[in-house]
């Protein structure tokens, strides 16, 4: 299957009937009109991604995407690059916040190493936690030329799309996206900036905390990258492949895989968020599947999720990435569905009708 055929299969939300069938349930629950205010908003949605009155969120999983970035040579993050690495083999060893967060919603945690610089050790550790397919060893520095070609930014979307589909073939009903990978903050804002139009203040946060000097870097890396390259807004592709990262093009597949199945994806914070700008680049239509888990403190985040028109789930001030939000925002979603399936009716409760 070709990126075309992808494309070609992702149907837009169909919320003419079970939308509006859902609804009407809504409006009989044995409670005021719309008393649990967004909770009825995402269950009926799932109605209109199911096509039907019977949505499931039972088998939730977060997919990390892994990579590594040229750009951080440009003094970009707090932290070294090294850390990218040495985060994987926390994941896959259960000790990072995203295996916390989704041990307790009950949500597999699965990683992909997509341009990890290092190769990863993972004797002791479930071989099936971790898939290599690495496009690279990181990308370029997109300061001084294109991040990658647009044969491998291609290539990330492929990745993505094939691993989450695994997932859904295997019987998963909801995907929260995640990500890891030093310095991805930059090529998220690059990617925001280019896709929303918004400046490099309006975008630009400090990331893993880096200090008004390096802010500034951070900054003029971004702005320098953008010259250079110019990308296509509207061209997915083009922008990925100028000033993107490997790890934001395989969430990008991931969240179209969910939009292809037919399944609910839960995106996570600013990266996440940069892979579904590319998403929605290629395919408006996969917008109507997203859900934002989160909004995060990085301060382009809610430029973002207002292009593609998606309201947060939560507002907790998360600034990690990894999946956590996403995670955090399955229960809410999974307690969407209990609501709009297991609250009686005033008619099965014998409870007079206002």
């Amino acid at each position: 299957m070709t990126l075309n055929d992808i494309l070609a299969g992702i149907e837009p939300l169909d919320d003419q009937w079970s939308r509006r069938a859902a609804a009407e349930r809504t409006e009989r629950l044995v409670m005021p009109p719309r008393a649990l205010g967004r909770l009825h908003d995402i269950g009926e949605r799932l109605c209109a991604i199911s096509r039907g009155l019977d949505p499931r969120v039972d088998e939730k999983a977060v997919l990390v995407m892994a990579a590594d970035h040229g750009v951080a040579g440009n003094g970009v993050s707090a932290y070294p690059q090294e850390v990218t690495g040495a985060m994987v083999t926390t994941f896959l060893a259960g000790g990072a916040g995203i295996n916390a967060i989704s041990r307790h919603v009950g949500a597999r945690v699965r990683v992909v190493d997509v341009g990890v610089i290092p190769d990863i050790e993972t004797s002791g550790t479930d071989p099936g936690l971790l898939h290599v397919e690495k496009v690279g060893r990181g990308t370029a520095d997109f300061t001084q030329g294109p991040a990658m070609s647009r044969e491998d930014a291609e290539k990330s979307v492929m990745i993505g799309f094939e691993r989450a589909s695994a997932l859904f073939k295997e019987g998963l009903d909801i995907l929260g996206t995640g990500d890891m990978g030093i310095g991805n903050t930059s090529p998220s804002a690059a990617v925001g900036m280019a896709i929303t139009g918004k400046g490099s203040d309006e975008m630009t946060g400090p990331g893993t905390g880096v200090d008004a000097a390096g802010l500034e870097r951070k900054k003029e890396a971004i702005r320098r990258g953008l010259e250079l390259n110019r990308p296509d807004p509207k061209d997915g592709l083009d922008v990925l492949s100028k000033v993107g990262g490997f790890e934001i093009g395989a969430i990008a597949g991931s969240i179209l895989a969910a939009a292809f199945h037919k399944k609910p994806v839960v995106v996570d914070g600013f990266i996440s968020t940069a892979g579904a700008l590319i998403a929605h680049a290629l395919s408006p239509a996969s917008v109507g599947y997203m859900f934002a888990g989160h909004c995060s403190r990085e301060p382009g985040h809610v430029h973002m999720l207002g292009f593609l028109g998606i309201e947060p789930i939560l507002s907790l001030g998360l600034r990690l990435g990894e999946g956590t939000g996403a995670a955090l925002a399955m229960g809410v979603i999974e307690a969407a569905v209990k609501v709009f399936k297991e609250v009686m009716t005033f008619e099965e409760a014998g409870v007079p009708d206002p």
